[in-house]
């Protein structure tokens, strides 16, 4: 298999939001409270809003640094690549990397807006999430159409409210939204509840995906405070079972049948037993527990409903015979410590080789424009849109290991032209 060949659109990035993101989207009233970067006396940089302040401005943005300075988040915008923050450069990486187009998660915000839930004025944490949609939407994904999925903060602590803003945001292209794998876990109802059928009922109504991305229930697995860092990194994805027995059990699949939900950087390796395991105890237990999934079976309302998506997993591969082809996705998780950039197009050939090449396109690209409603084929030809056409516009792209101090040299121009524009007057 050729590498090069290949057309590739990752459902699952992250943006680390630049300053100067609200400038065009606050309306005038709340132009003075909106959240802002502020660099702290020990020097590093932290997101403020309402007295709330938020240090994750970087979140593990390790792209293009040396392994042995990986960590948890760089702690300065110029500790960063550019292209974790500034589109233009962004799109410069996923050319280098071979990559269309891609869908990015938040980063200061948390995965879904809780830091603006936090604020006690309502009025103005809508205002402020809205204004983060509409930058993300027309801003992070408009400059270059073709090249970003657009994804949605839900304003979780008002389903009507998350109903409306979702009925919103598809009027302007955007059908994926990002939710919690465990809202109890963040202080309201479970999967389990009534209360969030106004936001089911919108998603399903407007072909919207819901993406459930581990750690989105703001808790880690840890199963001991004396365990390694490797235990969590390495139960993180796999712990996104849990969120699927909850869903599947839950009454929501079936009482919205054209729902659609994703399980963000969750991996596919554990499904096939997971499938084997709820339908032996539906058929096992059913009587007692009184579950009922009609005329079918636990696992294919699973395999008609879930997306997939993994960045690496050739186990998982292996048995895609046991999953819905249709909805296996793939992932690059730029600019995290577990991404395979710039390598994605290398690392994804080793693992689908031997793969009928019409499973390879579903997998590729094929799946994700048709699932998240997006077509980058109307702005750019495939010929020019596979990992090789790309990566000829980007021989420009400086691939090398740069340390901490090499970025700071060259991010803090940028840096300074969007912490600029943050505070100056929008038009």
């Amino acid at each position: 298999m050729n590498a090069d060949d290949l057309i590739l659109v990752s459902v699952d990035d992250h943006v680390v939001e630049p300053p100067d993101m609200f400038a065009a989207h606050l309306p005038a009233k709340y132009r003075d409270r909106a959240p802002t970067v502020i660099t702290k006396d020990d020097g590093t940089e932290a997101w403020v809003f309402e007295g709330q302040e938020a240090t994750n401005v970087g979140l593990n943005a390790v792209a293009g640094r040396p392994p042995d300075e990986y960590g948890i988040e760089p702690t300065r915008f110029s500790e960063m690549r550019p292209g974790c923050f500034d589109i233009h450069e962004r799109i410069r990486d996923m050319n280098a990397n071979g990559v269309l187009a891609s869908m990015n998660f938040p980063s200061y915000p948390q995965f879904c807006g809780q830091y603006f839930a936090r604020s006690e004025d309502k009025d103005l944490a809508l205002a402020v999430l809205r204004a983060y949609n509409d930058w993300h939407i027309d801003e992070w994904c408009g400059t270059y159409p073709g090249r970003m999925i657009p994804l949605a903060l839900p304003p979780i602590w008002d389903p009507q409210l998350m109903a409306d803003e979702i009925r919103r945001v598809a009027k302007k292209g955007c059908h994926a939204v990002t939710f919690s794998e465990n809202p109890e876990k963040l202080g309201y109802p479970s999967f389990h509840n009534e209360h969030w059928d106004p936001f089911w009922r919108a998603c399903a109504d407007e072909g919207t995906v819901v993406c459930l991305h581990i750690g989105s229930s703001s808790q880690v697995v840890v199963t001991s405070i004396e365990a390694p860092v490797d235990t969590l990194i390495t139960l993180q994805p796999i712990n996104i079972v849990q969120a699927a027995a909850d869903l599947l059990w839950s009454p929501v699949l079936r009482k919205y049948p054209t729902l659609t939900v994703a399980l963000s950087e969750g991996g596919i390796g554990w499904i096939p037993y997971f499938l084997e395991r709820v339908d032996r105890v539906y058929t096992q237990h059913r009587a007692w527990t009184h579950q009922d999934f009609g005329d079918k079976l636990p696992s294919e309302v699973f395999l008609e409903h879930i997306v997939t998506c993994f960045i690496t997993d050739a186990h998982g591969l292996e048995c895609r015979d046991k999953l819905n082809i249709d909805m296996i996705t793939w992932e690059c998780d730029y600019p995290h410590s577990d991404s395979t950039w710039p390598l994605g197009p290398e690392t994804l050939a080793a693992q689908l080789d031997g793969l009928p090449p019409e499973h390879v396109a579903k997998i590729t690209h094929e799946n994700a424009t048709r699932i998240f409603s997006f077509d980058p084929f109307v702005h750019i030809a495939k010929d020019q849109a596979t990992a090789g056409a790309l990566r000829a516009q980007a021989t420009d792209v400086d691939l090398g290991f740069r340390s901490s101090e090499r970025l700071k040299k060259e991010s803090s121009e940028i840096v300074s032209v969007l912490s600029l524009a943050s505070i100056m007057p929008s038009t």
